[in-house]
């Protein structure tokens, strides 16, 4: 007789069947409909094609003024409507723009009419620099440098002559570049009037919306971060300029100036040290060679430690470590040179928020 607790001896026991292991809602993959996965496609390729067409100056442009209408919109919309915030603050900036490019031409202008009144007196300036320059360098270096102003001339009318080409091809650059910005500039103010954040959307129009929004919070994290690379740049700077220079007794001719030029070009990434590396430089040459060549080790050593802290920064701000982003940066600067470096942090950061979005990293 079997008991009922007892299997019977000529039957099998059977172990009970383990339960299918089951990811949890946190680790699970989210279903993208065809729409969001042509609306991933579509971010990818927009981002090639602005690099391929030369358009990240406008991009850059168009998500600043974005990006400060809705930062200062806010603190306008207590006292009226949103709409007529934002069109106040796209007036404002507006403004500010025109307003700053006006002085900063004719700020040039009186430069030009007092200081510098006619080519004489600025091939004077430069002579002398050279007549200075020509008593520090050595023999090698100073048998390059022109003995007068009549060589001078000379020199710069062959080199103009036979550059004609390229001079003409960089004036073109340089007008369909700022046309960019511009263009850029008007069509970011016009997104950030029209735009409404908190509306229904179709899907294809809300996966944009989606995209649009998480790049343009990429940007952001990068402007800041930006900022504040620029910011302990221009810190060294002033220390090299203004401490260590005349410790040892060597003065630098607007080294004031310097320090604020080194923060405002730090703003470019890249470019913009490139910019106040020549000026230092240049204005080091002016002094005495070995003024120039502590200035020239100093900005190198600077960088090289700027670089990588740099990466530290930005990497803070987007959840990335230092090297992932040297990486980027090494990878879009090889495929699209100077314009690759310069928009890998962001591009970067848009990607690995998205990957994080989809739970895939």
């Amino acid at each position: 007789m079997v008991k009922r607790n007892e299997a019977p001896q000529d039957l099998p026991v059977r172990e009970p069947s383990p339960r299918p292991v089951r990811l949890t809602s946190d680790m699970s993959l989210p279903r993208l409909s065809a729409v969001e996965i042509g609306s991933y496609l579509a971010a990818l390729v927009g981002m090639w094609a602005v690099l391929h067409l030369r358009l990240l100056a406008a991009l850059l442009a168009g998500m600043l003024i974005y990006q400060l209408v809705h930062m200062i919109a806010p603190v306008v919309e207590r006292h009226m409507s949103s709409q007529r915030a934002r069109w106040l603050v796209v007036v404002i900036l507006a403004g500010v723009l025109v307003g700053g490019l006006t002085s900063l031409a004719i700020a040039m202008i009186e430069h030009f009419e007092h200081t510098v009144p006619n080519i004489q007196n600025l091939l004077g300036q430069v002579m002398q620099i050279v007549e200075q320059a020509r008593t520090r360098t050595p023999d090698w270096i100073s048998a390059m440098l022109p003995i007068d102003a009549a060589q001078m001339k000379e020199k710069a009318g062959s080199l103009v002559h036979s550059h004609m080409a390229q001079l003409q091809q960089g004036g073109k650059n340089v007008a369909r570049g700022f046309g960019h910005v511009l263009f850029g500039m008007i069509i970011g103010a016009m997104v950030a009037i029209t735009v409404e954040r908190h509306v229904q959307r179709l899907p294809l129009s809300r996966a944009f919306a989606t995209r649009v929004g998480r790049f343009a919070d990429a940007f952001r994290r990068i402007v800041f971060a930006q900022i504040k690379i620029s910011a302990i740049n221009a810190v060294f700077t002033a220390l090299y300029l203004l401490i260590a220079l005349p410790l040892f007794h060597q003065r630098l001719p607007l080294s004031k100036t310097l320090v604020m030029v080194t923060f405002l070009v730090g703003l470019l990434p890249v470019v913009g040290n490139l910019i106040s590396n020549t000026l230092i430089v240049a204005v080091s040459l002016s002094v005495s060679l070995p003024t120039a060549l502590a200035s020239l080790c100093f900005l190198v050593a600077i960088h090289k430690l700027e670089y990588f802290l740099n990466a530290r920064i930005v990497g803070g701000q987007i959840e990335a470590r230092a090297w992932e982003l040297l990486l980027a940066m090494l990878i879009m600067e090889a495929a699209f040179g100077i314009p690759g470096l310069v928009a890998a942090p962001i591009f970067y950061a848009y990607v690995k928020r998205e990957l994080i979005y989809l739970r895939l990293i």
